[in-house]
């Protein structure tokens, strides 16, 4: 029967009578329906607050780290910590926590062996460095997991308020002897305003998360090239310094 309906020839000229915009067909959806799309709706709010601040939090933080590289790129030594550290900056927090790290293992080693004093040292770096770049890129991370949840989950919650919409419909006439599409027409348009709404709101999230996702994979790479790099130009220093083979 409403196949019937769907292909009748005045099946256009019905859906223009009953079409009237966003409001109406707002209106035309149940209560269900209607509490999905204001919370898609918020959904959508958070979802751009979440992709807009982070691109500008991440832009910032990747300028700050480069500017900062290219500062100790110019220090002739880097060794006894003279370099000025910006707060905030990545980098320059992977930095210190190496070089205290390396000098807390050099000032607390009296009267062992010089061997297990240059291993210590080495060793104790490293792991100030490793806890540094896991800590930086959890901070590069954060607020990712609720645009992926909002990724996955809008389009179902979309999905779910047209289902609903449609049971409604078919459930409201299903008492009738003669169905007409002025019948149906109303409600069903109400269902799938949940399932655009839901799309709305997915589609740049999705390609707003992707190009998050790329952003943060690519500053990790730097962040973990810069900790490499630091940690051979202190053990080079150090080397240096000392007369010693690290």
């Amino acid at each position: 029967m409403f196949f019937d309906l769907l292909i009748s020839p005045e099946f256009p000229l019905l859906l223009g009578e009953a079409s009237g915009g966003i409001f109406t067909y707002f209106a035309n959806s149940n209560f269900a329906g209607k509490i999905i799309v204001l919370i898609l709706g918020f959904i959508s709010i958070v979802a751009w607050t979440v992709m807009v601040g982070k691109f500008i939090e991440l832009s910032k933080l990747d300028k700050l780290n480069k500017t900062f590289e290219r500062r100790l790129a110019k220090e002739s030594t880097i060794l006894q910590g003279g370099v000025k550290l910006p707060s905030g900056v990545p980098f320059a927090q992977l930095y210190k926590d190496a070089l205290q790290a390396f000098h807390y293992a050099d000032n607390n080693t009296a009267g062992t062996m010089a061997t297990d004093t240059e291993n210590l040292r080495v060793s104790q770096m490293e792991n100030a460095i490793q806890r540094a770049v896991a800590n930086s890129a959890r901070y590069y991370e954060s607020r990712m997991v609720p645009l992926a949840s909002i990724v996955t989950g809008a389009p179902f919650l979309g999905l779910l308020g047209t289902v609903w919409g449609v049971m409604d419909a078919f459930g409201s006439v299903a008492l009738s002897a003669n169905v007409t599409l002025q019948m149906l027409a109303p409600g069903v348009s109400g269902a799938l305003l949940t399932t655009v709404a839901a799309l709305v709101v997915a589609i740049p999230s999705v390609f707003g998360y992707n190009l998050l996702l790329g952003k943060n994979r690519a500053m990790i790479t730097d962040l973990e090239n810069f900790a490499s790099h630091l940690a051979d130009r202190i053990e080079l220093e150090y080397q240096q310094q000392h007369g010693e083979d690290l």
